[in-house]
């Protein structure tokens, strides 16, 4: 184990000693290390729930025989930041998550990831480290938020974030009062997840769906849906089953699973952010993906999905539609089926239940 360095030998006594001091027993320095990163904060919608998360993680863990540890690294809100000068941390900032992952694992030698993330540049900034360091490793998101509800001439209309931007529009243009965009703030974003539409936080999450890093569920299940925290559970589970078989991102991410995930973000008619993600974890893998290639599977890719901001649906009606697997196989003839996944069952091991519960959200 990878772990040894730091738990092995009578050198490492002064080790063991800071171990037991955060609670290690003599039993846990035969167990594999497991590092959950969190990326958990007050301030981000999306992660606020991440803690809740993370105890379902580690039960999962310790339940597969491995000691988990939670550390963490920053997260921040694009939509908080956006407008004012706090804008311009926005993508460095994924460069800071993918370097204190880096920094965190090898310091402390884990044998394994649990990737616990949301939103904009954390889910790539993770994604880099996860390829950088090439531990096996798992993704668990946080979940999409709920849309929220606003009764409009007797009718209930969903909302999100997107209309409030639209509103203040509206209200320098004269079309809504104050009064109205008051009520529409304060109903739009109703608890926990990332912002409800096809924004970039959503768009990555599907795509990491997509790539075989997440389990099938990952991008859709609504945070507040207890699904969210069985699914947790199982990924914690699972990082000890890629740790013994020696399942690794590189084994995962590659050309093809990359390609996957452009053709699921078409599709899904995704931010456009996914481009400069994706191709920085090409990037970092050391994959030759030119935008050329992005360019071949958009001319390809049918559009099966109006999401906001370009529709009227979100994703916990894609979820309840079928979710990534339905959209994979309605995709199937553009997509490689046989890659890995961190499931263990291959993109077509997965999607062979996949199915279409409502071709509103899901268009053929």
């Amino acid at each position: 184990m990878k772990s040894d360095v730091v738990k092995k030998g009578i050198e490492r006594a002064p080790h063991r000693s800071l171990l037991r001091a955060v609670g290690c027993t003599s039993a846990d320095m035969e167990k594999p290390f497991i590092g959950l990163i969190n990326s958990f904060s007050e301030i981000v919608p999306g992660h606020i729930n991440l803690r809740d998360i993370a105890d379902a993680v580690k039960q999962g863990v310790s339940s597969g025989g491995g000691v988990p540890f939670e550390v963490n690294t920053i997260a921040m809100c694009d939509g908080i930041a956006m407008n004012h000068p706090g804008m311009k941390y926005s993508l460095p900032s994924r460069e800071l998550v993918a370097d204190s992952v880096e920094v965190l694992a090898e310091a402390h030698a884990f044998d394994a990831l649990v990737f616990i993330t949301n939103c904009d540049k954390i889910i790539p900034g993770m994604l880099m480290a996860a390829v950088r360091l090439n531990l096996p490793s798992i993704f668990i998101s946080g979940g999409p938020m709920l849309a929220g509800c606003l009764s409009s001439d007797g009718e209930m209309k969903k909302v999100d974030l997107s209309s409030v931007f639209e509103a203040v529009g509206k209200v320098a243009t004269g079309e809504m009062t104050q009064e109205e965009l008051l009520q529409l703030e304060e109903i739009a974003c109703p608890g926990a997840g990332s912002c409800s539409g096809m924004f970039t936080a959503n768009t990555m999450n599907c795509a990491t769906e997509a790539m075989g890093m997440g389990l099938p569920g990952h991008g859709t299940i609504p945070a507040v849906d207890a699904r969210r925290m069985q699914l947790a559970k199982e990924a914690g589970q699972q990082v000890m089953e890629l740790l013994a078989k020696d399942i690794r991102p590189r084994d995962i991410i590659n050309k093809q699973s990359i390609s996957n995930a452009f053709a699921v973000d078409m599709a899904l008619g995704g931010s456009t952010n996914s481009v400069l993600h994706l191709m920085a974890l090409a990037h970092e893998a050391g994959i030759d993906f030119p935008l050329s290639l992005v360019n071949e599977i958009s001319e390809r890719t049918p559009h099966l999905c109006k999401v906001r901001p370009v529709g009227d649906y979100h994703l916990e009606d894609l979820d309840r539609a079928g979710g990534i697997p339905a959209v994979m196989k309605e995709l199937q003839g553009l997509l490689n089926l046989e890659l890995q996944t961190v499931s263990e069952k291959s993109v077509a091991e997965i999607i062979v239940d996949g199915r279409v519960m409502d071709r509103d959200s899901i268009h053929n």
